[in-house]
């Protein structure tokens, strides 16, 4: 296959750049800064240094096409504010969803969060802080574009808090499930078994559990 990763530099997409590639898959990685290219090398994936801030549709279909997927997997990251929340959690999702459509690609894996449909509809949670209030909404957002598209085949994939520990391959992937924490490594094993096993529509969150992936994965409607 070949996959292109948007926002390949971050934790859990060079895990899955480096899933893929160890088993011969062509990965092409978007990343924004140009000093991240020899990490992505070292990983197996190719760089395309492009901003999915700036960029316009047609730069960007013109490293998807011939793809076999398209990952967002890109975040504004902390430190960020509201407005950055709105121009790479959706701007560039919905940019990426633009391209991924002129490109002829369907299959459109987005790595969304657990919370977002407490923003759902009007106000703000009472305790939620502001900006992961702005966050949780730009990712609403990107989900409800993406899934109003004839032209993709979405998979919306939810994870509770990511940690660093060492993935066990055994998760519980629901709709909704209980708030809770995930390896970064089980969240980018997830992502590799929908790219091979798409579920077209699904909307679920993921959390540590104890279900083998491949058969969390084929339970997903």
């Amino acid at each position: 296959m070949r996959i292109v990763i948007a926002g390949a530099h971050g934790q859990v997409a060079r895990r899955l750049g480096r899933l893929l590639s160890s088993r011969g898959d062509t990965v092409v990685g978007l990343v924004r800064n140009p000093d991240h290219r020899a990490d992505l090398e070292a990983d197996g994936t190719t760089p395309a240094v492009i901003d999915l801030e700036s960029a316009s549709v047609g730069d960007v279909a013109e490293v998807v096409r011939g793809a076999d997927a398209v990952v967002f997997a890109a975040g504004a990251g902390p430190g960020s504010g509201a407005e950055r929340k709105d121009s790479v959690d959706r701007g560039a999702a919905v940019l990426l969803a633009d391209a991924a459509e002129r490109a002829g690609v369907r299959p459109y894996l987005l790595v969304s969060s657990m919370g977002t449909d407490l923003v759902a509809g009007s106000g703000t949670p009472e305790g939620l802080d502001d900006v992961f209030a702005a966050y949780l909404r730009a990712k609403l957002a990107a989900e409800q574009d993406l899934l109003a598209r004839p032209g993709l085949a979405v998979t919306v994939l939810r994870p509770g808090g990511l940690t660093d520990d060492a993935g066990t391959g055994q998760v519980t992937l629901d709709r909704h499930v209980e708030r809770g924490e995930i390896p970064r490594d089980d969240v980018a094993a997830v992502l590799l078994e929908f790219l091979d096993h798409p579920r077209d529509g699904a909307v679920v969150e993921l959390v540590a559990g104890g279900t083998p992936i491949a058969e969390a994965v084929a339970a997903v409607p």
